[in-house]
């Protein structure tokens, strides 16, 4: 009691600082749940608010973004030729994991974050709690060396685009994490897409840059401050260190297992990576969609607690099942031949069905509308992942078009059901 007695003492004069109210109102609010319920029989009462809510979106995420820390440093040293082995170098690649993904995250939440105070300073209303779920899955959906000038951006243009222009959390109609990551796709394709931007710390000397620093063309780590500071830390200890200017591996090329099924079928993707690797997730790609177990674990967690809808999971399931089943059928190029269950394995697939399809202000609201819309996701997802030759992946874009539909999908299932009931009456 003695805490809260104090907050509320320090709490900001509403009036006289708006900006600092909002701030407080934030904090205070998530931090205590209201002590008080509406009276009567009828009401459900839980303590499950909006902001826990969303917090229990963040906790599921937990998983994918320790596992997605690990394997950015992974992949860094698998394109060097070093530390192949799981546990090899751990301490080295966990060091360049969070090197690359706290900017990313800091960015992702300052930026959005303050926005959003903005927006209800100037309102005058408490904080949405919204973004506390965009914020941490928009990390999750980059590569791990995307500028941050360019994720500032993307993150402006979704959070003032695509929710404050239609009044805040809760009135969106396109999920905004999705939303961010599609403004980078299509203003600045080449940070986002190819083979080279999924694996960190990396540039490229041409011959005249390299021939001045004494070393052939090609690219060689580029290490900055922060890895000079865990230099420090591991050179105390007598551990292994990153050692600046070391050249990538040649041939190497960070492609990922969709790139190369898109380009050769199943068989390219063999020769590169194990089923094995696509499952447990130690594979290039964005920086929380690989690792499969982990993110069904944060399904599993959505599900449990009632925040997540199984329907729309089990329908996009159906969905790609169906639609791998027809392009095995068709088999015109490498890439339909590739069996319809391995198309779990590759992509974002279970990521994007656990966190992004689920949105409960985006997606269908009615439980048949969750079984249409979530079979549509798969289908028309998995037609954007193989019929498309520019961008051999789907969901992104399968999600955003069944946004915007969602309510009209949802003004069908309510249409039929009034009419049964009227025949039925």
């Amino acid at each position: 009691m003695g805490l809260l007695n104090f907050l509320k003492r320090i709490e900001p004069d509403k009036k006289k600082s708006p900006f600092l109210h909002t701030l407080y109102d934030g904090f205070f609010t998530f931090a205590y749940a209201p002590n008080s319920v509406t009276k009567g029989g009828v009401h459900v009462r839980d303590g499950m608010d909006l902001k826990r809510t969303m917090f229990m979106v963040v906790i599921a995420m937990q998983f994918c973004y320790l596992f997605g820390t690990y394997n950015i440093g992974h992949q860094h040293f698998v394109a060097l030729g070093q530390y192949a082995g799981i546990f090899e170098g751990f301490h080295l690649k966990l060091a360049h994991g969070l090197i690359k993904l706290l900017p990313i995250f800091i960015v992702s939440n300052v930026v959005g974050l303050g926005i959003e105070f903005w927006f209800a300073a100037k309102k005058g209303h408490a904080i949405e709690e919204g973004f506390l779920v965009s914020g941490a899955l928009i990390p999750l959906i980059m590569p791990p060396d995307i500028p941050l000038w360019i994720l500032a951006v993307s993150i402006i243009f979704a959070v003032v685009i695509g929710k404050e222009a239609f009044g805040g959390t809760g009135m969106n109609i396109w999920n905004i994490a999705l939303l961010a990551r599609v403004f980078v796709f299509f203003a600045y394709p080449t940070t986002i897409s190819g083979d080279e931007v999924w694996v960190s710390g990396f540039e490229k000397f041409d011959e005249v840059t390299a021939e001045g620093l004494g070393l052939a063309a090609g690219a060689y780590t580029d290490y900055g401050w922060a890895h000079s500071l865990f230099n420090g830390l591991f050179g105390w200890f007598d551990m292994s260190t990153f050692q600046n200017l070391t050249p990538m591996v040649d041939g190497y090329t960070g492609a990922t297992p969709l790139s190369l099924a898109s380009k050769g079928g199943w068989e390219a993707v063999t020769e590169v990576y194990s089923v094995s690797q696509m499952w447990w997730g130690a594979i290039p790609g964005s920086i929380g969609e690989t690792s499969k177990p982990l993110i069904l674990l944060g399904a599993l967690i959505l599900i449990g607690t009632g925040i997540a809808s199984w329907r729309v999971m089990a329908g996009m399931v159906i969905g790609l099942v169906v639609t791998g089943l027809l392009f095995n059928a068709w088999d015109a190029t490498p890439f339909m031949s590739v069996p319809w269950y391995y198309h779990l394995y590759m992509g974002s697939f279970f990521f994007a069905m656990a966190f992004m399809a689920t949105d409960p202000v985006t997606a269908a609201s009615t439980n048949t509308g969750k079984w249409i819309y979530g079979f549509m996701i798969g289908f028309i997802g998995l037609v954007i992942r193989i019929i498309n030759p520019a961008y051999p992946e789907g969901w992104m874009l399968a999600i955003l078009f069944l946004n915007t539909f969602a309510p009209l999908i949802d003004h069908y299932v309510l249409e039929s059901n009034m009419k049964k009931r009227l025949k039925s009456a």
